[in-house]
Order: C-alpha cells, then structure tokens, then sequence
C-alpha cells in the first residue's frame, strides 16, 4: 500500500484553549507515523501562501488573520507531517468536516471546534485535502532539515549570501 503524507496545523484557538495535547493525541492514535512537528509563529505572507486558493474570497482577510492567531491572542501554530497508509483520509476523518456543527461528536471539530456568532469556523485545525496539497503545504511550513525522513526528492543548494536570526 502506497504511503501518504499529510499537513495538519493545530490553529491558534487550540493552544489558547489548552487543547494541543488532546488534538495532537487524536492523530497519534491512528498509527500514523509522526515525521516532523514544530512551533510556527505565523506571518501573513505564509498564511496568505496557506490559504491562496481562497483568495478573492470574502472571508480570506478573516481566515488570514485567524491563522496568524490575531483573533486569540497567540500568534502561533503547530505544525505536524504524518505519514502512513491514507494518511490524508484518515486524518480527514479524525479531524471532522470542516463545520463543526456537521462534525461527528468523536472528531476533533465535532468535539471541541465552534461556529462563531459572526459564522466564523473556529475549526481548531487544518488538514491536507489531497497528495498534491500536503506536498505544497509541507513544503511551505517545512524545511527538507526539520522534517524526520526523506519524503520529497531534495537537492543541495550553495547560496553566496545566506543570512539568519541567530541566538545573541
């Protein structure tokens, strides 16, 4: 059976709300292999790359500035790789539908995610929709140096001008 690879984002509600070990734990017990995690704080070119097919949306601004955490105070993401056989589907599954209220009460959004007054999906999490999605997305949160394994084919680039944040 062919091994996927799939994206989930904890949003930053679920850290406001001091739920990322109980999500984080919905996904460990597929049997699903964890390649790679991290913290993310989550800037507005990469929330708007995350959500580019929604551009031209009438609610892009506001999906943008609630995956930058604008809305709860706490500007940070979880970002994990998993991976296994219909890893997609089954985080898919784990995750709910994308209403909470059409959410099977088991799922992470039937069970802990909301619709706002406003109608805003506070969905606590984010999940590749497809193979083709989970490859853009990892690539965008991910370098090939944080993730766990070789996923994707990588090549070795010299840069003449490389420059970072470092510690003082």
């Amino acid at each position: 059976m062919k091994k996927e690879i799939v994206l989930i984002l904890l949003k930053p509600d679920v850290q406001a709300k001091g739920l990322t070990g109980y999500i984080i734990d919905h996904f460990d017990r597929t049997g699903l292999e964890l390649i790679a995690m991290k913290i993310v704080k989550v800037s507005k070119v990469l929330a708007e790359a995350h959500y580019r097919h929604l551009k031209g949306q009438p609610f892009f601004g506001e999906i943008v500035n609630y995956l930058q955490g604008n809305l709860h105070g706490r500007q940070k993401v979880v970002a994990l790789v998993y991976g296994g056989p219909k890893a997609v589907s089954v985080c898919r599954r784990v995750a709910g539908a994308t209403n909470p209220e059409d959410a099977h009460l088991k799922s992470v959004r039937g069970s802990v995610g909301r619709v706002t007054t406003k109608g805003v999906y506070e969905n606590m999490v984010h999940v590749s929709s497809d193979q083709k999605e989970a490859r853009r997305e990892v690539s965008l949160w991910f370098s090939p140096d944080e993730i766990g394994k070789d996923i994707y084919p990588t090549k070795i680039e010299t840069m003449k001008t490389y420059s970072k944040k470092v510690w003082k």
